[in-house]
Parts: C-alpha cells; sequence; structure tokens
C-alpha cells in the first residue's frame, strides 16, 4: 500500500494531500566543507528506525536554545532504482506522543546536521556521531526534476552516492563506520 504513482513520464505523484515529494542528492564528503567546523551553529538530530518498515521517528535539538522538535516519519522511494525522488509524510508528536512511540528507541542514528552554502544552493552537511563517527554526507533538495537531473557533484564532495541504498538511514543505523568504509573500498565508490 503506498502513497505514490509513476505517471506515463516516470513522474512521481504522491496520492495523498499529506505526502510531499522530496528530491534530493547525497554526496559523500571526507570531512565538512572548507571553512566550517564542528563549533558552526548545528542541528542535533536523533533518527530511530523502525524495524521492518519506512518509518521512523526523528528527535531534532537545537543546541542554542535546547528547543526539541519530534517528527514520526514515512520516507521510501517508489522506484526503488531511483533513490532521488521520494515520498515523505511528516507527523510532528508532542511530549506525550513522543513518549509512547519511545518504545522504538532501536536502530539509531546520531548526527549533527550543519546548513552549508555553495553556489547558490543550500545543503545539509550530516556529521554522524557513536558507531558512524567519521562519516559525513552532504545532502542539497531541489524543487523540480530538471535542477536535480542536471545538477554536477560539488568539488568538495569524494562520491554522489544518492543512489546507494548502503547510504540510506534505514540501512545505515545497522552498521559502523568500519563497516561503511570496507563497502565503499569494496564497491570502488571513490575515484
Amino acid at each position: 500500500m503506498g502513497v505514490a504513482k509513476l505517471t506515463d513520464q516516470n513522474t512521481i505523484v504522491p496520492e495523498s494531500k499529506y505526502a510531499r515529494i522530496e528530491r534530493e542528492r547525497r554526496y559523500l564528503l571526507r570531512d565538512l566543507p572548507e571553512g566550517m567546523t564542528r563549533a558552526d551553529p548545528h542541528l542535533q538530530i536523533t533518527d530511530n528506525y523502525i524495524t521492518g518498515t519506512r518509518l521512523r521517528i526523528r528527535k531534532v535539538r537545537e543546541p542554542r536554545t535546547n528547543k526539541w522538535t519530534v517528527k514520526f516519519t514515512q520516507k521510501y522511494a517508489p522506484d526503488p532504482n531511483d533513490l532521488s525522488r521520494t515520498i515523505i509524510t511528516n507527523t510532528y508528536l508532542n511530549a506525550l506522543e513522543a513518549e509512547t512511540l519511545s518504545v522504538f528507541d532501536a536502530n539509531e542514528i546520531r548526527k549533527n546536521r550543519y546548513p552549508f552554502e555553495f553556489e547558490g544552493h543550500k545543503f545539509s552537511v550530516d556529521m554522524f556521531l557513536g558507531d558512524l563517527f567519521g562519516l559525513v554526507l552532504a545532502e542539497v533538495s531541489f524543487e523540480t526534476d530538471e535542477e536535480l537531473d542536471n545538477f554536477p557533484k560539488p568539488p568538495f564532495a569524494l562520491a554522489d552516492v544518492t543512489n546507494e541504498p548502503l547510504f540510506s538511514g534505514g540501512t545505515l543505523c545497522e552498521l559502523t563506520f568500519s563497516d561503511v568504509r570496507a563497502e565503499i573500498s569494496e564497491r570502488g565508490l571513490i575515484r
């Protein structure tokens, strides 16, 4: 049971007014882009993936204000061969709802997310913590399929990993940085 369909032109159309299309590219980085430091403004994100589903609970903390936001999210790619276009549905939770769903505190990923602008594009740079410490990914979103399809890999990126399922949250939550490095090497992702 999905909430999206592909048209004759392979365009994704959500079948729910609550879902939206997310178009993004994901890149592997060696470290934070030049000029950025770990002390720069960022958000602290904890994602808990619910095993066997397309669901996660995301907790976002703004360190400067200690403000928390909790979202219950469904995210999936209607075309498993194209992970650059996904359907995402978010439900924002209050404290009681978040506590009720905390039984799913497993398959956790923690990361700091930094805003980064490059050539007029707004990237989110994620520096992973815990078992994935050392992994740095950047994402950039687009409004149209044309923008997405014509966007070149930025010079600060090692590789475009958009269509590598290894770098989806549901997979990363079961790995360590050593596992990811071994997979990168085995697959020859960095040239």
